[in-house]
């Protein structure tokens, strides 16, 4: 049913999605000027994003509310609120699983392996990181830029557990999709890091 203005609840959500995330991103570019800003600031991105998940879930929107739970993800963990990130994270696994479609799920499994590997839980994140890295790898036509940042968590992790071999093939791989797309960030930390492994 659509609302007095005519937009569908769906429509609703995403325009939601879109206003937390414009939030978000003029924020971190340039960050009130106080505390007290700077959280209200993220209360209201988090806000937007709840409501954008309840939309989406009432609607059975899988494929919008999947996205919409990880962005509500990054924003808790932006918080500092790491339980309730990682709570996000998980159920935006689970219901792209749902979707049946690769692409949506590897990209939530792999920020389901970041917020594993910062937490220390490195089993589970290696476990995402080889689920996403086949997702991707068993797709024609996967965007480099996330085959690339799929790659790239894969190799700091192989680098922390001593696999140094293969850690090299890693951040080779990820450096040749940054240089082809370019992004030049993506490649100097790829060669800063094969610089270092030798």
């Amino acid at each position: 049913m659509d609302d007095a203005a005519g937009r569908s609840p769906v429509e609703q959500a995403h325009e939601l999605v879109n206003r937390a995330w414009a939030l978000r991103s003029a924020t971190m570019a340039s960050p009130p000027a106080t505390r007290a800003e700077v959280e209200e600031a993220a209360a209201r991105v988090r806000r937007c994003l709840a409501e954008a998940v309840a939309l989406f879930r009432a609607a059975d929107a899988t494929t919008e509310l999947a996205a919409a739970l990880g962005k509500f993800g990054h924003a808790e963990e932006d918080a500092g609120r790491d339980d309730a990130a990682l709570a996000c994270r998980e159920e935006a696994v689970a219901v792209a699983r749902r979707t049946g479609c690769p692409m949506p799920l590897a990209h939530a499994v792999r920020h389901l392996g970041d917020l594993h590997r910062k937490a220390g839980r490195l089993a589970g994140a290696e476990a995402c990181y080889a689920e996403a890295l086949a997702l991707y790898g068993g797709q024609d036509d996967v965007p480099a830029l996330d085959y690339a940042n799929a790659l790239r968590p894969m190799a700091i992790l192989s680098e922390t557990l001593g696999r140094t071999d293969e850690a090299r093939t890693l951040w080779r791989r990820a450096r040749d999709l940054y240089g082809a797309i370019p992004v030049e960030a993506g490649v100097a930390e790829c060669t800063e890091h094969l610089a270092r492994l030798g």
